[in-house]
């Protein structure tokens, strides 16, 4: 049975159609469940009975179970049960200007990424709608105020997973739904050329950000096995194409490794490789883990590596560390709970 949490309100409007019911019950069904929060058909009081019985008989309220939480100053990152036994994670920053959600969209993961701890466990499935939505609505429910900023880069790759990621899209920035605005959500991805033009072609105000990593084609694909598929030539061609699709700025992440790729060298051609794109770079101190032999560079080269971007009149930024105490890699939680 389909989970309500799964279904777009256009989707929802056409199911009544195609009932002879009046489409408008939709918004009404939205602002039950997304509004005032009702876990249960029989609640939605302006519904008739046929309508309430016919929703049971097709939909369902499904859940996730939260079964861990590990709390660090302003980063909460919770572990979540599926109905399939499955878990997955989330992590809740806070910012001064509100609080941000990092969502998971596939349980395990097929990218590969060398320094990632969730890539140690390979996709058993993308998550559904409702798996996705229901990290941002749990997490609500327990801290009690109201998430205004979404990012999709946790365990998984959203772009492999492309239908149900934008479904939940569409319900998170529905007015009726979560009512967050596209400007506020992010999405990364670690370069899938296809679904990065499909997506600029959607002309979406929802924030793009690309995992890079290296400045060239033999570092990247000894540090994602994507690369042999999608280089980073067809990377910046698909961006370009993105940038004149939508004309919003892109993102490069860049995890900082130390004697990896965060050389002199790897900052001069990297400043190179992205002259004249409208982007910034977001440096990411790495968060070592026990099972990956990666570490993190030092604060002063990271540093240097920031200041050699600048000179070269590339937007960069250091991103700002969260969860020092808590199991702050993508995967480490679950992992840790699983007993890897």
């Amino acid at each position: 049975m389909k989970s309500i949490f799964s279904i777009t309100r256009n989707k929802l409007e056409d199911y009544f159609l195609e009932k002879g019911e009046k489409k408008f019950k939709a918004t009404q069904v939205f602002e039950w469940i997304y509004r005032k929060g009702v876990r249960s058909f029989d609640d939605m009081t302006n519904l008739k009975k046929e309508t309430i019985d016919m929703l049971k008989e097709d939909f369902s309220f499904n859940e996730i179970k939260m079964v861990e939480k590990e709390e660090d100053e302003l980063v909460k990152k919770y572990l979540f049960e599926l109905s399939d036994g499955n878990k997955i994670e989330s992590v809740l920053m806070v910012h001064d200007y509100g609080l941000s959600i990092c969502i998971s969209s596939q349980i395990g993961c097929n990218m590969g990424c060398a320094f990632c701890q969730s890539g140690r466990l390979k996709k058993i499935r993308n998550l559904t709608v409702d798996e996705m939505l229901l990290q941002i609505m749990e997490v609500e429910k327990d801290v009690g105020e109201r998430i205004s900023h979404v990012v999709v880069m946790g365990i998984g790759e959203p772009f492999d997973n492309y239908d149900n990621f934008i479904d939940f899209i569409n319900i998170v920035t529905d007015a009726y739904g979560l009512a967050i605005g596209q400007r506020h959500i992010t999405v990364s991805t670690s370069g899938i050329v296809p679904k990065i033009k499909l997506f600029a072609d959607l002309e979406s105000g929802v924030n793009l950000a690309i995992s890079l990593h290296a400045p060239n084609n033999k570092l990247r694909s000894s540090l994602m096995k994507i690369n042999n598929a999608y280089n980073i030539e067809e990377i910046i061609d698909a961006i370009k194409y993105y940038l004149d699709k939508t004309n919003r700025r892109v993102t490069f992440e860049y995890i900082m490794l130390k004697d990896v790729n965060d050389t002199d060298e790897c900052a001069i051609e990297l400043s190179k490789l992205l002259k004249g794109i409208n982007c910034y770079v977001n440096l990411i101190p790495y968060n070592e883990t026990e099972n990956i032999e990666f570490k993190r560079s030092n604060t002063s080269q990271i540093a240097r590596f920031y200041d050699i971007l600048k000179k070269n009149n590339i937007n960069v930024t250091i991103r700002k560390e969260f969860g020092s105490n808590v199991s702050a890699a993508c995967g480490q939680l679950r992992a840790k709970v699983e007993g890897e």
